[in-house]
């Protein structure tokens, strides 16, 4: 998948939301439009609602993740589970490279000192997306290249 960060920090100067700029930019890949990608994510901004809690960055991400994963079967718990797994992995991944997943902390709101912009959260949040994708995409390619036929 050729990156598409760039995207969704032109989507944030425009004044979407940090979560919206995430989904909005990678719903096409899940037949989401992107005005209802737009509305879902849009009470994600600012820490969820503005209370500076989860990063709207990783909000995003996880929403994504959600979509890859889902097999819209509410019974199926493997799927889950898998989902609950991926979202753990990537917030520890984004706390990892930045410091925190809280909004007012990443912000040094508290502290006066800033762990991460919101646009370099959102770079943050695409990235860990997009590794996600494309190791996903060469494990299958490899799947491919091993059958016989």
């Amino acid at each position: 998948m050729e990156s598409r960060i760039e995207k969704a920090l032109i989507k944030k100067q425009q004044g979407y939301n940090c979560a919206q700029s995430v989904v909005c930019t990678y719903c096409d890949l899940f037949d989401v439009d992107e005005s209802t990608a737009f509305m879902i994510s849009e009470g994600f901004g600012g820490g969820i609602g503005g209370m500076r809690l989860t990063c709207g960055a990783l909000t995003g991400l996880f929403m994504l993740l959600g979509l890859k994963n889902n097999n819209t079967n509410p019974a199926r718990l493997v799927a889950k589970a898998h989902t609950l797994k991926l979202v753990k992995e990537a917030a520890m991944k984004f706390k990892e490279k930045n410091g925190s997943i809280t909004c007012a902390e990443l912000k040094g709101i508290e502290t006066g000192k800033i762990l991460r912009t919101c646009p370099e959260c959102i770079a943050d949040a695409c990235k860990i997306f997009e590794d996600y994708i494309n190791a996903e995409q060469a494990l299958n390619i490899s799947d491919i290249a091993s059958t016989k036929i």
